[in-house]
């Protein structure tokens, strides 16, 4: 019995498609952190499939569910155009940041919510790039693999949670329930990414990937805090 065919390449001619094409790279870009920097033991993940390219993916379902009902928490704040970054971020035992993974997406196009279905007046946003997109997200992905991979370990017993830092003009997400929180003091930023915590900007930073593909614009790094560096190196 042969596999099932893989999916298509995502068209990325309407936000909404944008969007949900941002929320599954960043789903296959956490389970390959929690991997490659070894946040979990290595025999609680599989091997599976992503943008044609064989990938890490925890299988215990309570990491599961806490990766899904994050992607979850942020589509919302997609679609009312407030996110600038997605932080995967790696705290020792005792809460100090060691490292930060920022996914920078400040150049998604702002569009009205009631409007995430229409199709970009521009052809030249979507069509051309349904191949492209994938060719450069699983270059990504290869990169991000590689990249924090080749960073120092880890001490023992880290932790690590997503934070968003929201555009210039966004409001702070209220409701209830509410999935998130304020940041730390210490991760705060100010208008226009203006660094006010101390841990913002880590001491060393690498460079991961830029993926751009028409509005579908991300800009990769990562920040290693103070902490790691005078912990581990």
């Amino acid at each position: 019995m042969s596999s099932a065919p893989p999916p298509p390449p995502p068209i990325l001619n309407t936000s909404l498609a944008l969007h949900r094409t941002l929320l599954d790279f960043l789903t296959v870009s956490i389970h390959t952190l929690l991997y490659t920097r070894s946040l979990y033991p290595p025999d609680t993940f599989i091997t599976a499939r992503a943008y044609n390219f064989p990938v890490r993916q925890n299988r215990h379902p309570s990491v599961c569910n806490w990766v899904n009902s994050t992607i979850s928490s942020i589509s919302p704040l997609l679609q009312n155009n407030n996110v600038a970054r997605v932080i995967f971020v790696v705290y020792s035992e005792h809460l100090e940041v060691m490292e930060r993974y920022l996914f920078d997406i400040s150049r998604f196009p702002i569009v009205d919510p009631k409007e995430k279905m229409t199709e970009f007046e521009d052809a030249s946003r979507g069509l051309p790039n349904i191949v492209d997109i994938e060719e450069q997200l699983r270059a990504t992905i290869r990169r991000l693999d590689y990249t924090s991979s080749k960073l120092s370990p880890l001490p023992e017993n880290c932790t690590y949670t997503v934070a968003v830092e929201l555009r210039d003009e966004a409001l702070p997400p209220i409701g209830h329930p509410q999935p998130w929180v304020p940041s730390d003091p210490n991760l705060q930023v100010g208008k226009g990414g203006e660094r006010l915590g101390e841990d913002v900007g880590g001491v060393r930073t690498t460079p991961v990937r830029l993926v751009d593909a028409g509005d579908f614009v991300v800009e990769m790094w990562v920040e290693e805090g103070r902490a790691k560096v005078d912990e581990c190196g």
